[in-house]
């Protein structure tokens, strides 16, 4: 398949923007990328998608996400409201976890799923939690991503605070999946999730840290993202977050770190040293009150910071613009975090993570490279260059105007319309799942 008539923007090492540029698909990779002309002489009666003056660029990865927390969409939680994330956790997602049923587990994901396809999301490393239905869990989340077209790592997230024996289940869920995914080869991909130090004891962490070296993986973990995170550290151990996890062997080139908001120099010393990869959560912090990560600083120490959405909607464009503004605010300087600096995070810096989990080059249009594609809505209305691409995304371009998406050259939506998910169907039947759910809460 040719896809023609495009505003290419290529990304990866040698970045290009081609007018009337096209590419060719064959199978699941993209095999040419040039002008509409060349490929048309070169393949005669190929079949087209005719982007029509439109953008087309890769798919963008999101390194950090919850699907399961889509049923907390409009839920009432009664009684006053949460102060702070503690209570958010003990009120809210410690309420609702706990009450998912494998039913809710397929629709949370599923709708997730339509949201990540609309916006142009095509990569998602999600991170799980139902303790009260752990074993298969993972199966059941595989079972969507397969159904959808999309590619996914997945893991599940082990933790004391519901015993051992679910803290055991948590951890054979995620060894059994890692290997039923690494003989899939395919979409699917996993790691071991772990939650956080503040529900993670050291013998839990030992346990964990056995089984990975086992298996040869790394972590999922979520490190700092409230200051009870540090002070619990700081109380028990003696030492902070970062000091801590490392000390157990938990960081290291494989490991995802979320969040990372309440760390220090000498804690992104250590992030820097064991090549851990720092996933920033912009809107989720924000909404959670925690602060906000000083990524500038994180960058500059050469951490290779990414970028997730923590469960918000799958609309990367809004992570990107989020992450741009909000540290000019905090430092109250319109020089931090440059569109370059962001759009770096969100496209190289996650590729580098998902390439932890797939063999072939993700979120770049070259020869050899996933056929990951958008294709967007956006008629460049000022000249575009690579120079000035970075703020053509943060100021023009959302994933409202995605009206292609392709992954692994199947598409999966096409002029707006879902060729792999029924979107109705399934918001009814996530409406009635999560009907259920909130009950039982």
């Amino acid at each position: 398949m040719l896809i023609v008539k495009a505003v290419l923007l290529t990304f990866g090492a040698e970045p290009r923007v081609i007018y009337d540029g096209a590419l060719r698909i064959q199978g699941s990779h993209i095999t040419e990328v040039s002008t509409t002309q060349d490929l048309k002489i070169k393949y005669p009666g190929e079949s087209e998608i005719d982007a029509a003056g439109r953008v087309v660029m890769p798919g963008f990865i999101c390194a950090h996400t919850h699907y399961y927390g889509l049923f907390s969409r409009g839920m009432a939680l009664g009684g006053a409201p949460p102060e702070d994330f503690p209570q958010i956790l003990e009120r809210l997602w410690w309420r609702l976890d706990k009450a998912l049923q494998p039913q809710d587990v397929k629709y949370s994901a599923l709708y997730c799923l339509v949201d990540a396809i609309r916006n142009g999301t095509t990569t998602l490393i999600d991170h799980h939690a139902s303790p009260y239905a752990i074993p298969g869990s993972l199966d059941v989340i595989a079972e969507a991503v397969v159904e959808a077209g999309v590619r996914s790592s997945l893991c599940y997230e082990v933790s004391d605070r519901d015993g051992p024996e679910r803290m055991r289940q948590g951890l054979e869920e995620n060894a059994r999946f890692i290997r039923r995914a690494r003989n899939e080869n395919g979409l699917l991909a996993g790691t071991f999730g772990l939650h956080a130090s503040l529900t993670l004891s050291d013998d839990t962490l030992a346990l964990a840290v056995e089984m990975a070296r086992q298996l040869d993986v790394g972590f999922h973990v979520h490190v700092a993202e409230a200051a009870v995170d540090v002070r619990d550290s700081l109380d028990r151990y003696g030492v902070r977050v970062v000091e801590r996890l490392a000390s157990r062997a938990i960081l290291g080139p494989r490991t995802i770190a979320a969040h990372c908001v309440h760390t220090n120099d000498h804690e992104w010393e250590l992030l820097r040293e064991t090549g851990t990869r720092v996933i920033h959560n912009p809107r989720s912090n924000m909404n959670n009150a925690v602060g906000a990560a000083d990524v500038p600083a994180m960058l500059s120490t050469g951490i290779q910071v990414g970028l997730g959405n923590d469960g918000f909607s799958n609309n990367m464009f809004s992570e990107i613009k989020t992450a741009y503004l909000l540290h000019k605010h905090v430092k109250g300087d319109p020089r931090v975090l440059g569109a370059d600096q962001v759009l770096e995070m969100a496209v190289r810096n996650n590729a580098r993570t998902a390439a932890l989990f797939y063999n072939e080059p993700l979120a770049e249009l070259s020869p050899g490279a996933s056929a990951d594609i958008i294709m967007l809505d956006y008629y460049p209305p000022t000249p575009l260059s690579i120079a000035n691409l970075p703020w053509h995304l943060v100021f023009g371009m959302d994933g409202s105007q995605v009206s292609t998406t392709i992954v692994a050259g199947r598409v999966l939506m096409h002029e707006r319309e879902l060729k792999t998910l029924d979107e109705q169907q399934i918001a009814a039947k996530a409406r009635e799942a999560a009907e259920h759910m909130w009950e039982r809460i």
